[in-house]
């Protein structure tokens, strides 16, 4: 048989299996509630205020109170766990900088630690979204900033993924967090971004979901539900200068970790979540702007930013008011919940197909011996669990997505296409069909 004809084959076969649902994910799915989200948000902006100089003392108004309420939620869910979620506050006291921070400041990060069945799996999956919120001046502190969106929003998907994922047994781990100071210059995300890195914590993928309830554009109006973007980096930032002479020449500027994220993100959601399209966004953030996943970046993890496809600005950033007959501020009446619904399901899928999967192949590798139109890879078996086989994948250079999945349960593929024309990867397969992130191969030696 023909190689072409071989390909062709294989391809099809498995392009089927690939959309063969694993029906404990789909269970988590649809358990994502309108009402529980609406119930989170509501309760968010009853704070009045969650800006991170706020008081920490009010038990019903300002940042303290707000983190206080997510701890408490996050320990009613901890009772699903069989003792396995560990919920705490992350604290520090920040200096003042002469820049957005003027006082010395209790800084916090409400936390649970969803700990994996298998004490040898070492993976971290996590989600967040900031607790902070702000006005039209980043230094007030005292005027009603209801963050309904941004980011009541993100914190809402967080707090009902650790509600439905809490019954969960997976073998790797899950963090759930509601960072403090994003708006201060990602100050949260940076003192837990550290934290972990102090702790050589296998953190293998971070889903900053920042802004994904408002569908609609301010300056046009126009209105998209269909669609969430995800941002990522296509360069590692840590170690870069080392690092750009083999990307360049291999071409592997669109295959970073955060990329491979970005991708898997893309693939999973649309075959969980009906009628939402990943529109992936080839930057780490929007244009000249920035959010938490960036901490995680710049300390060497995969990570990306979920954020609806429209911005709208009259409701963000903005002190509350009327003018023009325009109404100004992040309200929850400007909150599509149906919309927030399903990026949040594209959470709860994603989360629950990583922790669920096995590790990632080994030394996933290119052999580079001869020249042929042909491309031979191979790799070691994954750290942690036991896969029942591997996708090899492959692209054309210019495509942003995997065009073909060829499955095999060897260590090793001879495939028919040139390492001119096309991008590899390896993924491993779980027995329940979940997929590990891809990886990009090395050149052997």
């Amino acid at each position: 048989m023909k190689y072409s004809v071989f390909l062709l084959l294989i391809s099809c076969s498995v392009f089927s299996q690939r959309y063969s649902k694993d029906d404990e994910v789909k269970k988590y799915v649809s358990q994502v509630n309108e009402d529980s989200l609406k119930s989170y948000i509501g309760k968010l902006v009853s704070f009045e205020t969650r800006h991170t100089l706020s008081s920490i003392d009010d038990p019903k108004k300002g940042i303290g109170a707000a983190r206080n309420w997510v701890i408490r939620k996050f320990n009613d869910y901890a009772k699903n766990s069989d003792g396995r979620m560990e919920v705490y506050l992350q604290q520090e006291d920040i200096q003042p900088d002469g820049k957005r921070i003027d006082k010395i400041v209790n800084l916090g990060n409400a936390v649970a630690f969803l700990k994996g069945t298998d004490p040898n799996d070492k993976r971290i999956f996590l989600i967040g979204g900031h607790l902070d919120s702000r006005v039209t001046d980043v230094m007030n502190r005292t005027s009603a900033a209801p963050g309904a969106n941004d980011d009541g929003s993100g914190v809402s998907a967080v707090i009902e993924s650790a509600r439905i994922l809490s019954k969960s047994s997976f073998p790797a781990s899950i963090i759930f967090v509601a960072f403090s100071g994003e708006e201060q210059s990602l100050l949260g995300s940076k003192q837990l971004a550290e934290k972990i890195k102090r702790e050589n914590g296998q953190l293998e993928a971070v889903l900053n979901n920042d802004m994904i309830s408002n569908p609609k554009a301010g300056e046009t109006g126009e209105i998209n539900t269909r669609i969430l973007r995800v941002f990522s980096e296509g360069l590692p930032y840590k170690d870069l200068d080392k690092k750009a002479m083999t990307i360049r020449n291999l071409g592997f500027e669109n295959d970073s970790e955060s990329r491979q994220l970005a991708r898997y993100i893309k693939e999973i959601t649309e075959q969980y979540v009906k009628g939402l399209e990943i529109k992936l966004i080839y930057r780490n953030d929007r244009f000249l702007r920035g959010g938490d996943h960036t901490s995680f970046v710049n300390n060497g993890f995969p990570s990306v930013r979920l954020t609806e496809y429209y911005e709208n600005y009259d409701h963000q950033h903005q002190d509350i008011r009327i003018e023009n007959n325009k109404q100004y501020g992040d309200l929850p009446e400007f909150i599509d919940f149906k919309y927030l619904k399903k990026n949040v399901a594209a959470n709860v899928a994603v989360l629950a197909s990583l922790a669920k999967s096995t590790s990632k192949p080994e030394k996933v590798e290119m052999d580079v011996k001869e020249l042929t139109n042909s491309t031979t890879l191979h790799w070691e078996k994954p750290k942690f669990g036991i896969p029942t086989g591997y996708y090899v994948l492959a692209r054309e250079t210019h495509s942003p997505v995997w065009q073909k999945k060829i499955f095999t349960t060897e260590l090793s593929m001879k495939i028919p296409l040139s390492k001119d024309n096309y991008i590899f990867a390896v993924q491993s397969v779980s027995s329940s069909g979940n997929l590990s992130v891809p990886v990009i191969p090395g050149i052997a030696k």
